[in-house]
């Protein structure tokens, strides 16, 4: 009995390290927005996010990049309705709006790229950052190295120019890109000549094109899990992306913001 003793005391310890590693996980992911929005906290995650009625153009761009294309009205009106910052849901409707004429199979939602928005950095607010007038989040995003120590092993691939670490690789800016994708999905969403995965504009539309490449058909369920588990695969993860998207979508609708409802 006595020699079994430290084992069950090692298996109850690491059980409990599990417990906790999890708590912290679910943390780290549950809703940070400031405004809240309807529903539950405590309710189960969604398995998907079906998609948002799609978001009003502007009858002529009010600006350069992905920001001038969505109607000014729907963004001040979804922006009061869903709480996300219009700045940032300028990237978000601008970037589906793009995709939608670009790629219309891939069927990408707004809300699901603010779902992600908000899950990965609060709209390009995480740690006291907020984005300025170009989009760009001062100070800039970066996430934890991702060394191995209870979280993946990325080892630096970029010598730290584009996340200032040279020992491992930190996901970035509002969308949280690590490294290599940012290297291989890389556009100026801003149309302003510069390429920064610290600008809403240029990550936002960098996340769109990874998505849309990595999955079609997000207006189903198969569609949108594969898709958003190409980005990050832990299923609180999809849950908590879910729950902000379909959230957005249905206060969006609620509000009259939505073109669908105002025909």
């Amino acid at each position: 009995m006595r020699a079994r003793l430290p084992l069950l005391a090692a298996v109850v310890a690491a059980v409990a390290a599990l417990a906790i590693l999890v708590v912290v996980i679910v943390w780290f992911l549950a809703p940070r927005v400031g405004a809240p929005l309807p529903g539950a906290r405590d309710e189960p995650l969604p398995s998907w996010a079906p998609p948002a009625e799609p978001p009003l153009a502007a009858t002529a761009p009010t600006g350069p990049g992905i920001a001038g294309l969505p109607d000014p009205g729907w963004l001040e009106a979804t922006a009061d309705a869903t709480g996300i910052p219009q700045r940032a849901l300028a990237a978000y409707a601008g970037a589906a709006i793009l995709k939608a004429e670009a790629m219309p199979e891939c069927a990408l939602s707004w809300a699901t790229l603010a779902g992600i928005g908000a899950t990965e950095s609060d709209h390009g607010r995480h740690g006291g950052a907020r984005l300025d007038e170009n989009g760009t989040a001062t100070p800039g995003i970066f996430g934890v190295a991702l060394d191995g120590d209870g979280v993946a092993l990325v080892p630096d691939s970029d010598g730290g120019e584009i996340d200032g670490d040279a020992d491992a690789d930190r996901a970035v800016g509002p969308m949280q890109l690590i490294p290599e994708a940012w290297r291989n999905w890389h556009v100026d969403g801003g149309g302003d000549g510069v390429e920064d995965p610290q600008n809403i504009d240029d990550s936002v539309l960098a996340a769109a094109n990874y998505l849309c490449r990595a999955s079609t058909a997000f207006d189903t369920e198969d569609g949108w899990r594969a898709g958003i588990r190409s980005f990050n695969s832990p299923e609180v993860y999809l849950g908590t992306v879910a729950r902000f998207a379909t959230r957005y979508a249905d206060a969006a609708a609620a509000s009259g913001a939505s073109p669908a409802s105002r025909d």
